[in-house]
């Protein structure tokens, strides 16, 4: 079966959790209140679950989505405090693993729900009121959604993993502003999937993944773009064992790309791309061995984020970030407590971003206040 988005196929190589226990703040305060030792809020929502994906309008209004006891999990940001909303959970179970909002009113939200006849597409609406279910392709023996981009309204990516007898295989949706159809999508080697996508316009996006050559052969990185007629592969660099899990776009001349290197046998690596508007290029990043980057987000050429985890043994499983100067990308200090993983990072100033993962039992929020992660 896929490995869900909230645990990238790293996972398979580094034996990490994939599912926590947690507790959501019901009224008063974010989710860390619990773990920093201040009040809590007098009621609140307990939930075994992850975080796997955050998208902000603003400093007042943010989604995280993942999932809890099986079920598909929503958290809404009103500027004041964190607040499980109601979502749809279709089938046996059901995971959300990416998220992205247009307006305060149109959010859209990906993922999977199981069943008995296997996996589908999960994909869910926000309209201002609820989230409701809309209808999505789900071609082949089984099919996930990892990753979801919105330009406009009428404009939004889905991108996910399809199966079939012959491996898995990729899978892009496209929103029209009245349907989801699926858009034909290079399929590299034996078996490919796709992670992570990023729009700039309605004709300038990208997607990255992973790519299988062969059966006994490396896995290694997947970058598509689309052109505005087509999806086309584009080279981008292939060191054996890397796959990419987000990427993040400003312009069509600025663009990042993460994940890790030498993650299949060792030893891991944080992994940088970068698009400068003619190829993509590997970028130093300031992390140490045994480690990977989950999430990417900028807010302009000279500001970004990236956020993930390292794992050193002598001292544990530990979140990390770093940080986008215009000119190198420096590792910044986060909260960090026990088993703590960051999945996902959201940003819309260089006073104003937003972190989410999990950390061994509890639900993990954290934000940049344009000082420090809190």
């Amino acid at each position: 079966m896929r490995t869900p988005k909230l645990a990238p196929r790293s996972v398979l190589f580094i034996g990490l959790p994939l599912l926590v226990a947690g507790t959501v703040a019901g009224a008063a305060a974010p989710a860390s209140a619990a773990r920093t030792g201040r009040a809590g809020p007098a009621a609140s929502v307990s939930v075994s679950g992850s975080l796997a994906g955050v998208a902000a309008t603003s400093a007042k209004d943010a989604w995280a989505v993942g999932s809890g006891d099986g079920k598909t999990l929503t958290l809404h940001w009103n500027g004041k405090a964190w607040k499980r909303t109601p979502s749809p959970s279709p089938g046996t179970s059901a995971a959300l693993t990416g998220v992205a909002a247009v307006t305060a009113h149109t959010v859209w939200a990906v993922g999977e729900t199981y069943t008995s006849t296997g996996g589908k597409s999960l994909i869910l609406r926000w309209n201002g009121k609820a989230w409701k279910r809309v209808p999505s392709p789900s071609p082949g023996r089984g099919a996930a959604l990892t990753g979801v981009a919105a330009v406009t309204a009428r404009s939004a990516w889905a991108i996910g993993e399809t199966y079939t007898s012959t491996g898995g295989k990729t899978l892009i949706l496209r929103w029209n502003g009245k349907a989801w159809k699926r858009v034909p999508s290079p399929n590299p080697g034996t078996g490919a999937s796709l992670a992570g996508v990023a729009a700039v316009t309605a004709r300038s996006a990208w997607v990255v993944g992973t790519t299988y050559p062969n059966d006994l052969g490396s896995i290694k990185t997947l970058i598509l773009r689309w052109n505005g007629e087509a999806w086309k592969q584009v080279p981008g660099p292939n060191s054996g064992g890397s796959p990419l899990f987000s990427v993040a776009a400003v312009s069509a001349r600025s663009s990042w790309a993460v994940g890790c290197g030498g993650c299949e046998g060792g030893p891991n690596k944080a992994l940088v791309e970068r698009w400068n508007g003619k190829a993509w290029k590997q970028v130093p990043s300031p992390a140490p061995a045994g480690s990977y980057l989950a999430g990417v987000a900028a807010v302009s050429a000279r500001s970004g984020w990236a956020v993930g985890y390292t794992y050193p043994i002598s001292a544990g499983v530990k979140t990390l970030i770093e940080r986008w100067n215009g000119k190198v990308w420096k590792q910044v200090l986060s909260p960090s407590p026990a088993g703590g993983q960051l999945l996902g990072v959201a940003a819309t100033s260089g006073r104003n971003a937003w972190a989410v993962g999990t950390a061994d039992g509890k639900i993990l929020i954290e934000r940049w206040n344009g000082t420090a992660w809190k």
